[in-house]
């Protein structure tokens, strides 16, 4: 069965970073990625103009069956299609992404520790800490440029929904992890170690893998 890593941290808080340098270290060849974004309710039959009064930070806006079914696929090496969610629409493409499953996969989201059954297929626990108003800026920066989104909407849904959530769901669980990583993917040397174990790993399976030079100097 493949390592499986979660990481999980609010928003703007670094997750993807740290996912993506643990992919560029190990490689792409070994290790995969499966954000939970992708696994939000289809909106398709609400409103266009209600779906952005949605709460998308409470664990019902996602499909959690549909999300532990395709890990357990992966974990059986056993490749996935991966539905693709429109942030504009708030509704799933009618494509999907097929996924190879890799001897480590990276299981990534705001809520990815919120369901028991969820976690207990994870091997490692990682949560990303990073102070709020840096997250506030991230998030700003990244629904404005990314999304679309205006200026007023990406505040109004902040202090309405994603700030009441992150307290009530997001940053308790934080001790639920195996390892809190402060400052996000700037954290060079939690990286490393985070690496360091994914190198023991394989070589306890016999998995080969290409030689990772630390970045700590």
């Amino acid at each position: 069965m493949p390592l499986t890593i979660g990481i999980c941290g609010g928003t703007g808080s670094g997750k993807t970073t740290v996912a993506n340098k643990i992919l560029g270290r190990i490689g792409k060849d070994r290790a995969m990625i499966m954000q939970q974004d992708h696994y939000y309710r289809d909106l398709e039959h609400i409103p266009r103009d209600q779906r952005n009064h949605c709460n998308f930070d409470h664990p019902q806006a996602f499909d959690w069956d549909l999300f532990i079914e395709n890990l357990k696929h992966l974990q059986m090496s056993q490749a996935i299609e991966q539905p693709i969610y429109n942030f504009h629409t708030h509704s799933r493409m009618p494509s999907v992404e097929r996924l190879e499953s890799k001897p480590l996969i990276i299981v990534e989201g705001i809520l990815v520790f919120e369901k028991e059954e969820l976690r207990n297929r994870m091997d490692i626990r990682l949560f990303v800490d990073t102070d709020s108003d840096i997250r506030f800026i991230r998030r700003l920066q990244r629904d404005t440029r990314e999304r679309g989104r205006s200026l007023e909407s990406v505040i109004h849904q902040y202090t309405e929904t994603v700030r009441p959530m992150h307290l009530q769901f997001v940053e308790s669980s934080k001790y639920l992890a195996d390892v809190i990583i402060p400052g996000g993917g700037e954290n060079r040397i939690a990286v490393d170690m985070v690496i360091s174990r994914i190198q023991s790993w394989f070589r306890q399976h016999n998995i080969q893998e290409a030689e990772v030079t630390p970045t700590i100097t």
